[in-house]
């Protein structure tokens, strides 16, 4: 298995720990004001077929602090996006993932991208608008950006993705009104979904880590 050496984005990787014919690719992308190193802790428990892809967000915001776009919220909680910023940060991670994909010789059918609070929603964009470009996005904590949705892939380019969607039911940074709203809208398309809520805040749990890495090595 080749290890990727450059890319648009700066990244840390884990090869697969098995030798198997038909690896998979997992690229992860972090929270605002966070880095590479953050999901990157997650990697031991990614299933052992994947090659996985840590990437780090294209703004600095201070010492190893990294955003997707910024944003700025209104007083009544309404959020309004860099929408430049987050234009050209979806054009960095679809460069990312194609030069990945060649470089490692895994095709868009063996790739997911996964993301948690902004970061899960780089995942759910790049679903929904190049859904040719992946098999499955995994979106923790996460939202669907107004933005997107006139980018939207038409609803047949769907057939076959899955995506797996989780929240906590008190998380105090995106709400749950948020998951609510991904849930109905990717209802509406052809895709399998898996809908998740935990008892806790802004936060990966255990339980829910388990449960996302079980999803994610039944995509074979």
């Amino acid at each position: 298995m080749n290890q990727l050496t450059d890319l648009p984005l700066a990244f840390l990787q884990r090869a697969p720990l098995t030798q198997g014919t038909d690896p998979w690719l997992l690229v992860l992308m972090h929270g605002v004001g966070s880095n590479e190193q953050e999901l990157f802790g997650l990697a031991s428990y990614v299933p052992a077929h994947f090659h996985v892809l840590s990437l780090r967000a294209p703004y600095p915001m201070g010492p190893q602090a990294h955003a997707w776009f910024q944003f700025t919220v209104d007083t009544n909680g309404t959020r309004h996006i860099n929408v430049a910023q987050e234009r050209t940060a979806r054009e960095q991670l679809e460069r990312t993932l194609a030069q990945a994909q060649k470089e490692l010789g895994i095709p868009p059918e063996r790739t997911v991208l996964g993301g948690f609070s902004q970061g899960g929603i780089m995942a759910l964009s790049a679903l929904l608008t190049q859904p040719q470009s992946l098999r499955a996005a995994m979106v923790w904590h996460s939202r669907l950006l107004p933005e997107v949705r006139s980018l939207q892939a038409p609803a047949e380019a769907f057939a076959g993705k899955s995506l797996w969607i989780s929240h906590g039911t008190y998380d105090n940074v995106i709400p749950l009104t948020s998951a609510h709203t991904m849930r109905d809208h990717v209802q509406a398309l052809p895709l399998a979904l898996d809908y998740h809520e935990y008892a806790s805040a802004h936060e990966i749990r255990p339980d829910e880590l388990q449960a996302s890495m079980q999803w994610l090595d039944a995509l074979r």
